[in-house]
Order: structure tokens, then C-alpha cells, then sequence
């Protein structure tokens, strides 16, 4: 079952990377206000350097237009791996060194899915508290297809960083993907199952208001519960609606609220909704509505020509 693919953290890599260096960092006091910063160690020093050179790699691999340049890049990323082996040795103790050694070699160009594991529990020994590390281990059990060892590294990665949006998303996706496997487990009953996943999708939704696939997740949520809130289902794609820039996406949410009308028994809404998506590229997803109507579908006023009004199938 696959969850989240390291390959989806490329879009995070500068945060991610960040929060890597900021791992090899000591905790300490806060400085007084006049004293000058404490002075970089060696270590950071050298893992930055690496960090550079990895994330140069990456987006010159990500810009490729072609797989053959990207083959060509190879003995780059050899090369980086062999000095990545050395600082791991010179610097023993640095988590942060192990962390960024790790999503290196998750890379699909890499795909040492298994090395990039060994290196994260290496660093989750030494630093324990570190959410990234234990979201990425969260990401491997999950596409190894172990949901329920997976839910603990993800829970413990939002108690650590508990405003960190991508963490409630992932979870609310292994929720989802693997129900089966949680309800089959008799840890979990269905209705708190349905409730931590919507929460999750929620609360990425929250975290990261200009994030429109959170949204759209989270109202694509209610969907999937045993007993639906359908009133709340209908206000949160109507809200998801009025963020859509095109035309063609705000008809593909207005399909959506159709659908939940139907679902609330308000045919007249529904059938007013549907009749007013003229796209052709929603014929389909638009059909499946219409027959759903009680008694066929009404003309579109003042459809443009050309638009085909698709014949209902009476619903018995």
C-alpha cells in the first residue's frame, strides 16, 4: 500500500533540509540580547556544504527534460552518497547528518528505500524528537504496507510539531487507505475511526489555508464516513467553491454540492445546480448526477448551442 512516496517530499526539500540542520544544532539557553551567535562547528559547517550540493542535484534533476540527463547526473549522485558515507563516520553523533544522508537516497533516482530507513532509525536513536524523522518512518511503514505500526511515528510526529499541516494530511490518508486494516485490528471502532481521520484532513485544511488539495481532501472526506454530516459536507465544498479561479473548477465543486444535495433528499437545489454546469469536460461526471434524477433532467436555461442535454434514466 503506498501512503506517501519520498518522492513527494522534492515540493518540501528546502523546509525539510532546514529542519535536518537545525537537528545538529545542541539545545541551549537563549543567548543575551548583546552577546554575538555561538560560532558554527565544523560539522555544520561540512553538513551544510553537503545539504547544497544535494539540493543543487535535486532540482537540476527535477528540470531535466529528458531521463537520459538524468542518468548522466549519476556519478554527481555517487559522488555525494560516497562523502555523505564519510561524514556519517567523521560525525558519528550528528542525527542531523543522517537525516539528510536519508532523504538523499529515498530519492526515486536513488530508490534505497531500505538504506534510507536504517539511517533514519539510526537517527531517531539519537535524537528521539525529531518529527521529521519520525514522518519519514511513518512514510516507509506505510508503503511496506504495516498501517498500524505506521499511525504511531505519525502520531508521534504531530505531538512534536503539532502545526506542521503535511503531518495531519498523512495521517488522515493512512486512516483512510488502510480502514480495513484498522477496524480488522479491533484496536479501533468505526465511528472514532471516522472522526481522527476527518480531524487530520481538517486540521491540515486549517494549517494551511492556501493550500486548495487540503480543502478539497477534507470535504472530499465526508464521502467516506459511516454517518455522514451532510449539511457540514454541503458548507465546506460551497466554501471550497468560492476559492476557485476558473470556471471549469468552480463547476467541477458545484457538481460536488449537487451530489451532497441529492444526498439530502433536495432534488429541486440539486437539479437547478446540475442543469447549470455546461462544461463539456464535466459531461461525464455530470451525467452520473442526472441519473440519479427523479424523473430526468431540466434544460439548462439558455444553454450555449451545441451543448447536448443528456437524457435522464428515470429512477424507479
Amino acid at each position: 500500500m503506498l501512503i506517501m512516496p519520498f518522492r513527494l517530499l522534492l515540493c518540501l526539500a528546502a523546509a525539510l533540509f532546514a529542519a535536518a540542520l537545525r537537528a545538529a544544532e545542541p539545545a541551549k539557553a537563549p543567548p543575551p540580547a548583546a552577546a554575538q551567535p555561538p560560532a558554527e562547528s565544523k560539522a555544520q559547517t561540512e553538513l551544510k556544504a553537503l545539504v547544497a550540493r544535494q539540493q543543487a542535484l535535486l532540482a537540476q534533476a527535477d528540470q531535466a527534460e529528458k531521463q537520459i540527463e538524468v542518468e548522466d547526473m549519476r556519478p554527481q549522485f555517487q559522488k555525494l552518497v560516497n562523502d555523505y558515507e564519510k561524514y556519517v563516520k567523521d560525525y558519528p553523533e550528528v542525527a542531523a547528518g543522517y537525516v539528510s544522508y536519508a532523504l538523499l537516497l529515498g530519492k526515486p533516482l536513488l530508490d534505497e528505500r531500505k538504506s534510507a530507513t536504517a539511517l533514519l532509525l539510526k537517527a531517531n536513536q539519537l535524537d528521539p524528537n525529531l518529527p521529521l524523522v519520525k514522518n519519514q518512518l511513518g512514510n516507509y511503514l506505510a508503503e511496506e504496507g504495516k498501517p498500524l505500526e505506521a499511525v504511531n511515528y505519525y502520531l508521534s510526529a504531530i505531538q512534536l510539531a503539532p502545526d506542521e499541516p503535511l503531518y495531519h494530511y498523512q495521517l488522515g490518508t493512512l486512516l483512510s487507505e488502510a480502514r480495513d486494516d484498522f477496524l480488522k485490528s479491533g484496536d479501533w471502532k468505526r465511528p472514532a475511526l471516522d472522526t481522527a481521520m476527518q480531524h487530520a484532513f481538517a486540521e491540515a485544511a486549517r494549517l494551511a489555508p492556501a493550500n486548495i488539495g487540503f480543502a478539497y481532501r477534507h470535504a472530499e472526506s465526508y464521502y467516506e464516513l459511516d454517518q455522514p454530516d451532510w449539511p457540514a459536507a454541503l458548507q465546506a465544498w460551497r466554501a471550497l467553491e468560492g476559492r476557485m479561479t476558473t470556471k471549469r473548477e468552480k463547476q467541477t465543486i458545484q457538481l460536488h454540492e449537487a451530489n451532497v444535495l441529492l444526498k439530502m433528499k433536495d432534488v429541486a437545489a440539486a437539479r437547478a445546480l446540475i442543469a447549470a454546469v455546461d462544461d463539456p469536460i464535466l459531461d461525464k461526471q455530470r451525467q452520473k448526477l442526472v441519473d440519479q434524477l427523479p424523473g430526468g433532467p431540466a434544460t439548462p436555461p439558455d444553454a450555449p448551442p451545441g451543448f447536448p442535454v443528456p437524457a435522464a434514466k428515470v429512477v424507479p
